[in-house]
């Protein structure tokens, strides 16, 4: 039998979105905040020459440059105020993750609760300044040092261009921070995860124009046009399928007597995502093979010859390249699962409280037997974004598609939608009990 959440939640229709007025001021919030970020994406940094750096980027599309300007949302390869986008701030993010599992004193933070949250929170940020500092030097070093048909990246090279850029760029990161942390507490949805889905999907429709030219010249069939259209479809339903999947595990709290009265005794679910990682794997796994790529571009004719032999064998499409993605992503699937779910801490928290799982006694037992589910979990979830991000590769070599299909990309894509249409419902869903409190009041009231 349904619960009564189930039953309200099949009920949400036009009328109750209607009537939510705060729902609505949130999602015109949100809106308006990833139109400002859009458009910041088209205000170049002074002293760069954009026919110069078009040409840069047309030859490094396959390096981690072209990865980047991807989750960039374009604004990379224009070298704009938001080129950095707001990667400094997901690295730093899982930078102060990584210590909280190493370093006790941030361990210690993270049990703090709130007053631990905020000041992990500024940690992050300060980690952001820093790394937007450190690769707003860089890019501002590297572009000075690029050249396209004898004409180089940067009108006048020296300190000021260097300064110029470090001040904007880092300025624009920090920028990106603050507006995703105000999409997050006043819109809907994780305001970071929004920015990067923006940037995603402003580049679809460029992408698909491409590939419906290409089937309108004949460099490709109707037929493969119309079976990558129906893959995207099937591989959409896959990531959600899997996205969703959960291990549910009975967790049972015993009765006591206070009194007259008698608590407890009610069981509830733990549940564990089938893939607890979620996009992290590809994406470290694709930055380090793509890296030697970079280098080499960069590098030329002029880079030294295990470097071109070693670009070559890690080349899109080459087994060797593939077996490394696979390798690359169920390492960092494990890697990150482990560093997200503690089960010696999750068996801690449930003897804590007195909860237990029937037949598993608590402790180092509770906690072993968490260990062998996640691991199973996590092979399962390994092998599904493995599959995932195999995908485009496949079609790149053998069908020449001409946009990343699948992978990272798709991933973020159907996640944050996800994410996000379930919010909008939650939203809804308190909306609609708010006004059954309201009816029951006036009612008790009439009496």
């Amino acid at each position: 039998m349904a619960s009564a959440a189930e039953q309200l939640a099949a009920n949400l229709s036009w009328s109750s979105f209607s009537k939510a007025t705060e729902l609505k001021r949130r999602i015109w919030f949100t809106l308006g905040a990833l139109i400002v970020y859009r458009l910041g994406t088209y205000i170049p940094i002074p002293g760069v020459d954009p026919a110069a750096l078009a040409a840069i980027f047309a030859q490094n599309q396959g390096g981690i440059l072209g990865m980047f300007d991807v989750f960039a949302g374009g604004a990379l390869s224009r070298m704009t105020i938001f080129a950095l986008n707001i990667m400094p701030y997901i690295t730093a993010s899982i930078i102060v993750q990584l210590l909280t599992s190493v370093s006790p004193s941030m361990e210690t933070l993270k049990k703090e609760g709130e007053a631990g949250r905020k000041k992990l929170n500024q940690y992050t940020r300060y980690g952001t300044v820093f790394l937007a500092l450190v690769q707003a030097y860089g890019i501002s070093v590297g572009l000075e040092s690029m050249s396209a048909n004898g004409r180089g990246a940067v009108i006048d090279p020296g300190l000021g261009f260097r300064i110029e850029a470090m001040i904007t760029l880092t300025g624009g990161t920090v920028f990106l921070m603050w507006l995703g942390e105000q999409i997050t507490s006043r819109g809907v949805g994780n305001g970071i995860s929004l920015i990067i889905f923006s940037g995603i999907v402003a580049a679809l429709p460029n992408a698909l124009g491409r590939t419906l030219e290409l089937g309108r010249t004949g460099a490709i069939s109707a037929f493969v046009i119309i079976m990558i259209l129906v893959l995207i479809v099937a591989v959409v339903a896959f990531i959600v399928f899997f996205e969703r999947a959960q291990r549910r595990i009975l967790v049972q709290y015993p009765k006591r007597q206070v009194g007259n009265k008698v608590f407890g005794g009610e069981s509830s679910h733990m549940p564990l995502k089938l893939n607890t990682a979620g996009v992290i794997p590809p994406i470290f796994a694709s930055s380090l093979l793509l890296l030697p790529i970079t280098v080499a571009n960069f590098a030329g004719s002029g880079g030294p010859e295990w470097l071109q032999t070693v670009t070559r064998l890690l080349a899109h499409g080459q087994p060797l390249y593939m077996a490394f993605y696979i390798a690359g992503i169920v390492f960092f699937s494990f890697f990150y699962t482990a560093i997200v779910f503690n089960p010696q801490e999750t068996s801690e928290n449930l003897r804590k409280y007195g909860g237990f799982i029937p037949g598993i006694k608590p402790g180092k037992r509770t906690a072993d037997h968490l260990d062998h589910i996640l691991t199973r979990l996590t092979v399962v979830g390994a092998a599904y974004l493995a599959a995932v991000c195999i995908l485009p590769e496949i079609l790149i070599t053998q069908y020449s598609v001409p946009f990343y299909f699948g992978g990272t990309s798709l991933l973020i894509v159907v996640s944050v939608t996800m994410d996000t249409v379930a919010q909008i419902q939650s939203h809804l869903l308190a909306h609609q009990y708010e006004g059954l409190i309201r009816k029951s009041k006036l009612k008790g009231r009439g009496k």
